[in-house]
Order: C-alpha cells, then sequence, then structure tokens
C-alpha cells in the first residue's frame, strides 16, 4: 500500500469550503507522526503559547519550570524585576540546570556539572574549567525565549519569528477586558489532567459550540440555556457565550457555581479561559504524543477567603465532574478515529463555527510551513 506523503494528508482538507460544505479534518491528521513533528515546528513553535500565569512569578527569583512543545523551559522574574524565559537546558552538556517545578532562587546551579548560572541567565560560574581556549562565558548563557504577558498569564514563543503578542491576540483583550479578570479574581489551585487522545481531539470537543453538552453533560446542560448559546469567531479565537440559569439544575453546587453568562473563550492553539460569575477555570492543552496530552486547569476565585472554601471545592468537583464526562468522550472519538469506518465527518452549521476556524488556521499553519525551504515532507 502506498504511503501518503505529507503534502497528500494536508490536500485531503479543503479550507475554502464554507462551514456549510465544510468536512472536518481527516484522521490521518490525529495519528500520524510526520503531522505531528510538522505541527511541533508550524502551530506550536511559531505561534505564542501560554506557559503560566504571574502568580507564579510575583516576586524576584520566583520561577516555574515546564515544558512547552517537548521543549523544557524555566521562567524567571529577575532580581531587577524583570521577566525572562531560557530553555531549561546547560549550556555545558544539556543537563535540566532547574530540576525543581518551581521556586526562589538567584542562582541557578546545574545539578550535573555545577555549571552556576544568574536568575537573569548569565553563565556566572563553571567549575574546573581553567585553560579552556576560545571559551567566552558572556556567549555561555542561558538561550533566551521570547516572553510576553496579557491579564495574567505568561506567554512565551519558541522561533522568535511571531508578530507581537497583542496582534497575535488581535481583538481578545477588548472581548475579555470587561470581565476584569486580573483585578477581580485570584488564583486558587491547579488540577493537571492526562488523557488517551491527540490535542486536537480535545480542542474539537471544546470547539463544538455545546453541541455535545445536552447528551455528555447533563448536569451543566441543567443550567446553561442552550437555544440561546452563541458563536463568534476572531481572527484566532472563538467565544461561545450562554446564559446561564440555575432554577433547573439537576444538583445545588452546580446551581451556586455556575451563574450569570457563561463565557467560553478559545485562543488558537491550545489556550482556553471559562468565565462565570466571581469563578474562573483556564485550560492549556499539551500534546504528548500523537495519541496522548495533557490538559493544565487553574481555577480562579473572586472571594479567596477562608469562608469561602466550601464554595470553591464544590466548583472544582463540577468541573472535574465535566472533565471526567470529556475525557470518555475524547478517548472514545480518538479509538473512532483510527478505524477504517472513518475519514472524516460534516460539521453542523448551528453549532461548530469555532472547529471550522481551528481546522482552517491548523491547515494554513501547516501548508505555509510545508512550502518553506527546507521544509520535510
Amino acid at each position: 500500500m502506498h504511503e501518503r506523503s505529507v503534502r497528500d494528508l494536508l490536500d485531503l482538507y479543503n479550507p475554502a469550503n464554507p462551514l456549510e460544505k465544510a468536512w472536518t479534518i481527516p484522521a490521518p491528521w490525529y495519528f500520524d507522526e510526520r503531522l505531528a513533528e510538522l505541527e511541533r515546528a508550524s502551530v506550536f513553535a511559531a505561534n505564542w503559547q501560554v506557559a503560566g500565569h504571574l502568580d507564579e512569578v510575583k516576586e524576584p527569583g520566583q520561577f516555574f519550570t515546564i515544558d512547552v512543545n517537548k521543549e523544557p523551559l524555566v521562567v524567571v522574574r529577575g532580581d531587577d524585576g524583570k521577566l525572562r524565559a531560557f530553555y531549561n537546558v546547560c549550556r555545558h552538556h544539556a543537563a535540566a540546570v532547574v530540576p525543581e517545578a518551581a521556586g526562589c532562587a538567584r542562582n541557578f546551579r546545574c545539578p550535573y556539572h555545577g555549571w552556576t548560572y544568574g536568575n537573569d541567565g548569565a553563565l556566572k560560574g563553571m567549575v574546573e574549567f581553567e585553560g579552556v581556549c576560545n571559551f567566552d562565558r558572556a556567549d555561555n548563557g542561558l538561550v533566551p525565549v521570547r516572553v510576553d504577558t496579557w491579564e495574567n498569564f505568561v506567554f512565551v514563543n519558541l522561533d522568535g519569528r511571531a508578530a507581537p503578542l497583542t496582534e497575535f491576540l488581535g481583538k481578545v483583550p477588548q472581548i475579555v477586558a470587561p470581565l476584569k479578570i486580573t483585578e477581580s479574581l485570584k488564583y486558587f489551585d491547579r488540577r493537571i489532567y492526562t488523557l488517551n487522545c491527540n490535542w486536537k481531539v480535545y480542542v474539537d470537543n471544546y470547539l463544538d459550540g455545546g453541541y455535545h453538552v445536552p447528551h455528555a453533560h447533563k448536569g451543566l446542560s441543567s443550567v446553561v440555556e442552550y437555544t440561546k448559546y452563541t458563536i463568534e469567531n476572531f481572527e484566532r479565537a472563538c467565544l461561545q457565550s450562554s446564559p446561564l440559569d440555575s432554577s433547573g439544575a439537576l444538583e445545588s453546587s452546580i446551581g451556586s457555581t455556575r451563574q450569570g453568562t457563561a463565557f467560553y473563550l478559545w485562543v488558537y492553539p491550545n489556550f482556553m479561559l471559562n468565565a462565570y460569575s466571581g469563578v474562573m477555570d483556564t485550560n492549556l492543552v499539551l500534546p504528548l504524543g500523537v495519541n496522548k496530552c495533557a490538559v493544565i486547569f487553574d481555577y480562579y476565585f473572586a472571594d479567596t477567603s477562608p469562608a469561602a472554601a466550601k464554595h470553591h471545592e464544590q466548583s472544582i468537583a463540577v468541573s472535574e465532574k465535566v472533565q471526567d464526562e470529556d475525557m470518555a468522550i475524547c478517548d472514545s472519538v480518538q479509538r473512532g478515529l483510527r478505524s477504517r469506518a472513518y475519514v472524516a465527518g460534516r460539521l453542523s452549521l448551528r453549532r461548530e463555527a469555532g472547529e471550522h476556524l481551528f481546522h482552517r488556521l491548523l491547515h494554513a499553519d501547516m501548508t505555509n510551513a510545508l512550502a518553506r525551504p527546507m521544509a520535510a515532507d
């Protein structure tokens, strides 16, 4: 059997089709290793990526580490107050300079051979390195990564060629501004989930315009006014919104923690912000292979006093139930994508405009990268 080239796989999708004629991206996009490598370069390295939040790096010396696109990074607030990001890779023999997940330090000492770097990335000292020729300490600091912030979120860009973050975000800041999230909400807790599906399956599920909510999420469906659900696409973002009515809530915890208007914002390629009255969580989807991804949930609340702790635990429990339901669906989809019975599916005109946008952006990034010289087939 002839193996299709990457170009052939990309050409299976037609981004010019309007939504009423569109198909989803084809099944091989969810499990072909070559496409996953192309994604790494064209989607994850080329675009701005959320790496963490500012609460993690408030004070001088505070840092956190994270893998972004299989690259180990450290984000740190320097003694000078400046926020920086670096590859967490020693310039000597490539060990992780900062093995801890988070902390506070003036210097980072590599645990392998003791090379020491300042929290500004400068190489401070090397053990037993006298007499080495043509070695300039100034050229051997930690390799920097482009970093910027919006609201409470820290973004990085790995290939350094992206337009400024404000340009990348487009209208997103003005959409979010009325929520006053940085002023009114405080970070509370984190959960990390591992799913047995491609990262795109999770994003597709998020972007189906509430299509699956009445079927997969009975509890959430009991408060979402499904017929009033709206979907609005922007250049690289999709906003889904719905009024909430707690009068018919299946459980009191859902009614008390999901109030006002549901505000579901996706920012290409893998960041989601979900806000209700006084409650918010963000989701960051990280590929771990073609059949696996991690989703980092960060929870924020308006009131973080001890008296509100029970409410917050209830709210997180509601979120976890929805996540459990989504995990089961996404795992099922990943298995089905490999079936000979499936290649691609159609999209709901009423519900799946966000998914259509996602697929077109993916196609554009990957085809543009393939067209550049030296791109691998």
